[in-house]
C-alpha cells in the first residue's frame, strides 16, 4: 500500500541560527519529509547530491535535501551510512546536526522547532553538541573552533570532552587536507581567528592538525612593546588585529605563518628576538604542502618568515636591500605581493599607532618604479651592452642611484616619491 502521508518542507540550519541572532541570512536552506526522490523530480526539483538526495528549487534554485539519518560504518568522515527514506522525520534529521544551535527549523507558518535547546544555547553563548553520534565526525572539531571564532561563543564542558577525545583517537589524521584547508581558512575569516585557535588548542587538536603553530605557545619573546611575552599569544592577537582591519586570507595566513620559526627552539635561547627566516620559510613551506593551500597564501606565507623583521627596520634597510625585497616579492610585475607583505608585517607589528614602514616601502618604490626602463635599455645598447646581463645590470644600478639619491637627499624622512 503506497504512503499517503503529506510532504512537508522545513527551513533549517544556518538561516534560523542567523535569524535569531539578528545577522545577516545569506542562503537557506530546506528539508523535505516524506517525500521520496522521485518525487521531488517530478516536481521540477534538479537533483544536485552525489552522497545524499539534495535538489535544486525549480524557481530560487535553493537547496532542498531530504530528511536522513546517519550512522557510522567507519573511520573517517566519509564512513556513514545515509537513510534518507520518507519514514524519516524531522527531528531525526535534526538530531544527526553537530550543534544544538544549528539544529533548530521553521515550519510552513513560521514557527520555531527547536528539539534540543538551540535557542537557550544561543541566548548563553554556548557550543554544545546535539549527541553523542557528534564524536563521529572528525570534521566536527574544526567546525566547533570555527564557530567558536564567528561568534565568540564558549564550548559546553560536556562538548569539550568529545574534542579532547576526537583528537586524541586518531581520527583527524582521516581528514582530507582539502577539508582541513577549507574549514581553517574559513576560521581564519572570522572575526575572531584567537579563539578558533584556543579551542584547537585546549582540546588538543591545534597540536595535530598544526603542529607548528601549537609550537608557538610558552616561547617567550623578547620584545618589549608585546605584553604577552608569548610567540602564540602573540600570533592569536595579531590575527584578530587582522580581523578587525578586515584583511584577505592572503595576509591573515602570512600573519598565521610568519614566525613558525620560534617554535621547537631550545630554552637555552629563550626569549627569542627574532627566528631564522631560513627556519621560519622552512617550516611554512612544510605546513603550506600539507595543508596544500593556494599558492597566494604560501607564498605570502614565504615573503612573511623571509621578510618581516626587516620590514619592520625599513628605515634602516639600505637601497641594495629593498632591492632585493622587491624582487623578492616579484612587485614589479605583482605590486600586489608587495602590500600583502607589509599588511601582514603591520599585523604582526601590532602597532599602537601610523605603521611608518607602509609609507618608507612605498615610497621607495615609488622611486624606482619612476626609473625609466627604456631610456636605460636604449643607452646600454648603444654603449655596446647588448646581452640581458648588461642591461638588468644598468637597470639596478640605476635604481639604487634612485634610492640613494633621495636618501641623501631627505635622510631624516626616509623615502619620497617623485612629485611628492
Amino acid at each position: 500500500m503506497a504512503d499517503k502521508r503529506p510532504m512537508k518542507v522545513y527551513r533549517v540550519g544556518g538561516s534560523v541560527r542567523d535569524e535569531l541572532l539578528g545577522r545577516p541570512v545569506a542562503d537557506r536552506d530546506w528539508v523535505v519529509v516524506g517525500a521520496t526522490p522521485q518525487a521531488l523530480v517530478d516536481l521540477g526539483y534538479r537533483p544536485v547530491g552525489r552522497d545524499f538526495p539534495v535538489f535544486l528549487h525549480p524557481e530560487s534554485n535553493e537547496e532542498y535535501a531530504l530528511a536522513r539519518t546517519e550512522r557510522k560504518r567507519g573511520t573517517g568522515y566519509r564512513g556513514f551510512a545515509i537513510d534518507a527514506s520518507p519514514e524519516v522525520t524531522l527531528e531525526e534529521d535534526l538530531r544527526r546536526r553537530d550543534l544544538t544551535i544549528n539544529a533548530m527549523a521553521r515550519g510552513a507558518a513560521g514557527n520555531l522547532i527547536d528539539p534540543f535547546g538551540g535557542a537557550t544555547d544561543l541566548a548563553a553563548g554556548v557550543l554544545r553538541h546535539v549527541s553523542d553520534a557528534f564524536a563521529e565526525d572528525p570534521l566536527r572539531v574544526l567546525r566547533v573552533a570555527r564557530f567558536a571564532a564567528r561568534y565568540g561563543f564558549g564550548v559546553a564542558p560536556e562538548t569539550e570532552a568529545l574534542l579532547r577525545r576526537l583528537a586524541a583517537s586518531g581520527e583527524l589524521d582521516t581528514l582530507s587536507p582539502e577539508r582541513v584547508w577549507q574549514e581553517l581558512s574559513r576560521g581564519l575569516m572570522e572575526s575572531r581567528p584567537s579563539r578558533m585557535l584556543g579551542v584547537l588548542r585546549e582540546c588538543g587538536a591545534l597540536a595535530v592538525l598544526l603542529p607548528e603553530v601549537d609550537a608557538l605557545y610558552g616561547v617567550p619573546l623578547a620584545v618589549q612593546a608585546r605584553p604577552e611575552q608569548d610567540a602564540g599569544v602573540h600570533v592569536a592577537r595579531a590575527l584578530d588585529y587582522a580581523a578587525q582591519r578586515e584583511c584577505p586570507l592572503a595576509v591573515r595566513y602570512a600573519v598565521l605563518a610568519h614566525g613558525l620559526g620560534n617554535g621547537g627552539t631550545d630554552a637555552s635561547s629563550w626569549p627569542i628576538r627574532k627566528a631564522s627566516a631560513a627556519r621560519n620559510v622552512r617550516l611554512a613551506d612544510k605546513m603550506s604542502r600539507r595543508l596544500k593551500v593556494p599558492a597566494e597564501c604560501r607564498d605570502a606565507a614565504r615573503l612573511a618568515g623571509r621578510w618581516y623583521g626587516a620590514v619592520d627596520a625599513a628605515q634602516t634597510l639600505s637601497p641594495a636591500k629593498l632591492l632585493e625585497l622587491f624582487a623578492q616579492c616579484d612587485a614589479y610585475r605583482r605590486p600586489e605581493r608587495l602590500d600583502t607583505l607589509i599588511a601582514t608585517c603591520e599585523c604582526v607589528a601590532l602597532p599602537q599607532s601610523a605603521y611608518a614602514p607602509r609609507a618608507i616601502l612605498r615610497d621607495a618604490f615609488a622611486v624606482v618604479r619612476a626609473v625609466r626602463l627604456s631610456e636605460i635599455a636604449r643607452t646600454a645598447a648603444e654603449g655596446g651592452e647588448q646581452s640581458g646581463d648588461d642591461i638588468a645590470a644598468a637597470i639596478r644600478a640605476a635604481r639604487l642611484g634612485a634610492l640613494r639619491a633621495v636618501r641623501k637627499a631627505r635622510p631624516p624622512a626616509g623615502f619620497r616619491g617623485p612629485g611628492s
